[in-house]
C-alpha cells in the first residue's frame, strides 16, 4: 500500500487540466520506500516516505 507508516501521506486525486480546460484525472503518490526501522525496541520492515526518512523521524534499522 503506498502509504507512510509516519506521517499517513498517500496517493492523491485531482485532474490534469489541459489549456482548453479540459479534464482528465490523475494522481500523485507518494515517494514511497520500503526501510527497516526500529519501533519500540522491535525492528520491522515498515513503507516510509522520504521526506520522514530525511526528516529522522524514524530509527532505521542495522
Amino acid at each position: 500500500m503506498a502509504k507512510c507508516f509516519v506521517c499517513s501521506k498517500a496517493t492523491v486525486f485531482g485532474n490534469n487540466v489541459s489549456h482548453s480546460m479540459r479534464a482528465t484525472s490523475r494522481t500523485w503518490k507518494a515517494n514511497i520506500r520500503k526501510v527497516r526501522i526500529v519501533d519500540h525496541g522491535v525492528p520491522k520492515t515498515v513503507s516510509v516516505c522520504t521526506r520522514c526518512l530525511r526528516s529522522n523521524k524514524v530509527t532505521r534499522a542495522v
